[in-house]
């Protein structure tokens, strides 16, 4: 079965701005991975809350829902657009290397990288974000106190909820691992055995320490007893943190990316995410030469394959923390620069890979979440979250219920050696004291004189191109639940080959790209892309949520009659 944008006749047709009436906002949407967390961002809205508050609802309780995923043991990525001022403001609240984290820390004996270290227990973890960001959120953003907007999730951590089953099958994955730590062990094993879907999952723990982050801010957290307890269970592992980079964790404020394709202006995330600085590479570099609208879905697929073959490579050689590294941002988001990759270009033969110089960078894993939020005044929220692989670093910290990340394998840890995904990376994204990790997250805004979108999506390395598809999906006509599920395919540069979903390609269209040089392997399906979108033109509100995860759920609102002074 071939791509649904692919065969959606015609784009989005251009409306001056000037000419238009817009209409406000007529209700909200939330979309998220969980039916519990939407319904969360809902109850916020319901009460009089905007849609910051919703996103600060959403978020903690996906850190309780989707334990796999994400959680405050983690960080993310927060694009926000503020309706009454109009302005879009990007919240980096990504894990930051400790200082105790040296590459040479993660050799062995022999000086080879020790795969266990950087990926397990608390030497891979990163001084988490994400807590930080709710408090930022609720307090500079949101209507409603911290504590009504985390009460869903303090509820739900000491209630529990239903087991589902990519958490049971993640744990059997991860389960030599997290069975290693005693509190990770009794986490998973409540009923004294494995866990089984439909069981209650229960975590008081966790509830604890949400509520001392409701009722201290920041210093909740990052310092006092949840920051003791996360401190000593860090160094009983062997680990080491320190109380003073713990208790000063910044989130930082960055100048979103924006750039236009076609008839939308895009808003997207910078350094350190890699994300938008190569969906802006892929897009100018095709916009600038050929209209995929007008192409056969062969001809569209090689010549974003070829696109996005040059932009990952770009990611690999360039891009790291900015705070760290002078990253070329005016070259690689340069129309000149996109014609000269145009150039480059043929546009009936593959490139290989191997004659673009350079090598591959770490890519974190494809377990991550996110979620998108439009209120009825239009404020909206486009968040991305993570604690790397399936349940971090698989370690619990005694008596918090926090499970920590394992971000630091997404540094290049010693160069010229494979990570988990079997890619490499150079000095830009070597870790240093406060660094932050190089990732792939792209929560992004799109708008067009007549709609209005937030969209984001995991996937690791493939957020990247689950995103940019579904830009081209919207720009092709499709609905907004159409964008979510749209057949995916992806080419990261290194390994040198498509990778596609099995409902992507027919065999003849595999034929013709193997003709043309690419190679094509064929996957199970990947990411979970969620997306919500406003018409200017009505005011109606929609969204969709991938119908490859059965827990994600896309649910809208009318207008709240309750309204909260700021």
């Amino acid at each position: 079965m071939g791509s649904a944008w692919a065969k959606t006749p015609g784009a989005v047709s251009a409306v001056p701005v000037a000419t238009q009436q817009v209409v406000a906002p007529k209700g909200a949407v939330v979309a998220s991975g969980h039916q519990l967390a939407t319904n969360a961002g809902i109850q916020m809205l319901r009460m009089g809350g905007n849609a910051f508050d919703a996103a600060v609802a959403v978020s903690s309780t996906l850190s309780v829902v989707e334990p796999i995923s994400s959680g405050i043991g983690g960080g993310g990525f927060f694009l926000l657009h503020d309706a009454r001022t109009g302005k879009d403001v990007f919240l980096d609240a990504r894990e930051t290397s400790p200082e105790s984290a040296t590459p040479e820390q993660f050799l062995d004996a022999q000086g080879n990288l020790d795969i266990n270290k950087s990926q397990n227990g608390p030497w891979s973890a990163g001084i988490p974000g994400l807590p930080a960001a709710l408090v930022h959120l609720a307090e500079r953003h949101g209507r409603l106190p911290l504590n009504v907007s985390l009460a869903p999730a303090i509820h739900i951590a000491r209630q529990g909820f239903p087991l589902y089953a990519r958490m049971v099958k993640g744990y059997e994955e991860r389960k030599d691992v997290m069975d290693r730590f005693p509190a990770s062990k009794a986490l998973m094993w409540q009923d004294g055995d494995a866990p089984e879907v439909g069981e209650l999952f229960k975590q008081p723990d966790l509830a604890r320490t949400l509520e001392r982050l409701a009722a201290g801010g920041y210093d909740g957290f990052y310092k006092g007893e949840t920051a003791q307890l996360l401190l000593k269970a860090v160094a009983d592992e062997g680990g080491r943190w320190t109380p003073q980079e713990l208790g000063s964790y910044a989130v930082k404020f960055r100048e979103p990316l924006r750039f236009s394709y076609r008839n939308w202006s895009v808003t997207t995330a910078p350094p350190p995410s890699s994300g938008g600085i190569a969906m802006q590479e892929i897009l100018q570099t095709i916009d600038g030469g050929w209209n995929l609208n007008a192409m056969s879905r062969v001809e569209q697929v090689h010549l974003l394959t070829e696109a996005m073959r040059r932009a990952y490579r770009d990611r690999t050689i360039y891009l790291g923390d900015p705070d760290f590294v002078k990253v070329p941002m005016a070259r690689l988001q340069s129309k000149e620069y996109a014609a000269g990759l145009r150039a480059t270009i043929h546009p009936q033969k593959a490139t290989p890979s191997d004659l673009l110089i350079g090598q591959p960078a770490p890519l974190e894993d494809d377990e991550t979440t996110h979620f998108s939020i439009i209120d009825s005044e239009g404020n909206r929220v486009a968040a991305t979250q993570t604690v790397n692989l399936l349940y971090g670093s698989g370690m619990v910290a005694p008596g918090t219920g926090v499970l920590l990340n394992d971000e630091m394998d997404d540094f290049a840890l010693k160069p010229g050696t494979p990570n988990a995904f079997g890619v490499m990376g150079f000095e830009a994204n070597a870790p240093k004291p406060g660094k932050r990790m190089l990732s792939s997250m792209s929560p992004t805004f799109i708008e067009s004189p007549t709609d209005v979108v937030a969209l984001g999506a995991p996937g690791g390395s493939r957020i990247i191109t689950e995103v940019l598809l579904g830009i081209i999906g919207y720009d092709q006509g499709l609905s907004s639940q159409q964008v979510a599920a749209l057949p995916r395919f992806h080419h990261q540069w290194l390994p040198d080959t498509i990778y596609a979903e099995h409902n992507t390609f027919s065999p003849q269209e595999i034929a013709d790209l193997e003709k043309m040089g690419h190679k094509v392997t064929v996957q199970k399906t990947w990411g979970n892309l969620q997306t919500v979108r406003y018409r200017k033109t009505d005011g109606t509100v929609d969204g969709g949520t991938d119908p490859r995860n059965p827990v994600g759920s896309v649910q809208t609102l009318r207008r709240a009659v309750i309204k909260v002074a700021r």
